[in-house]
């Protein structure tokens, strides 16, 4: 990137393609998901490399529970794995680990192993990997609108605020208070849809669509991405 204010603060991906890259080379679902790691590897080294602040990805949704269970139970225990190999490399590189999502419905050895790294990484300030596990738009939204009501139900003298309340002040019930929104979202494999991904957050991302399958997409994608982004003249509604 030529220009150092063309690289966007906060980058988010949602990594989609994984079965259908196994199946094309005969084989099972989840060697897509084992090679799609190597992908989260390649693109988060390059993020890092380019000065990017914030990697988002989307890695499991609310919506993929429904999935089979020996599926789910895989990618559980691929998460876990993942952490515990990449730990040494966070924290050699500054690379802060969170986690976002309904974590009740993660199990107790998974929320333990989370935790574990995320204090572990907790003071890295080179990039701040974040991962969305278990998580939905609509479901974020829902729970903060909950959040919101039971705090004015605890204090009814807080709904005086409501009416004076804009976009950021709701934005801090949403679980991604103090994560900027993304300035580009990617999107894998061809499907032209944001799937239920921060639908509140992603008001005024830019979005890149690509046809290249997660397990394929590397740097030199990544860098495509950013090269499109560079491009793009973000108004926000203003005239030019």
């Amino acid at each position: 990137m030529e220009e150092n204010n063309k690289v966007p603060v906060h980058v988010s991906i949602i990594m989609d393609g994984n079965g259908r890259w196994a199946q094309k080379r005969g084989k099972e679902r989840f060697y897509g998901h084992i090679e799609g790691v190597e992908s989260v590897r390649a693109c988060t080294e390059e993020a890092l490399r380019k000065g990017v602040s914030y990697l988002s990805l989307f890695a499991f949704s609310e919506e993929n529970w429904n999935r089979p269970e020996e599926e789910v139970h895989s990618l559980m225990e691929l998460m876990v794995k993942a952490m515990v190999n990449e730990l040494p490399t966070f924290l050699k590189n500054g690379i802060k680990f969170i986690v976002l999502g309904n974590r009740t419905r993660l199990s107790d050895s998974l929320n333990r192993q989370i935790d574990d790294c995320m204090d572990r990484t907790s003071g890295c300030t080179s990039l701040s990997l974040v991962i969305f596990l278990s998580y939905s738009g609509r479901w974020d939204i829902l729970q903060a609108a909950k959040r919101l009501a039971r705090e004015i139900a605890s204090d009814p003298a807080a709904a005086a605020g409501l009416d004076s309340m804009d976009a950021g002040g709701f934005g801090r019930y949403l679980v991604t208070d103090g994560i900027p929104d993304p300035d580009l979202i990617i999107r894998t494999s061809g499907e032209l849809r944001l799937s239920n991904y921060l639908l509140w957050q992603g008001a005024y991302s830019e979005l890149y669509f690509t046809d290249i399958l997660w397990p394929d997409f590397r740097a030199a994608q990544f860098d495509e991405a950013l090269e499109e982004y560079a491009k793009r003249d973000r108004r926000y509604g203003k005239v030019k």
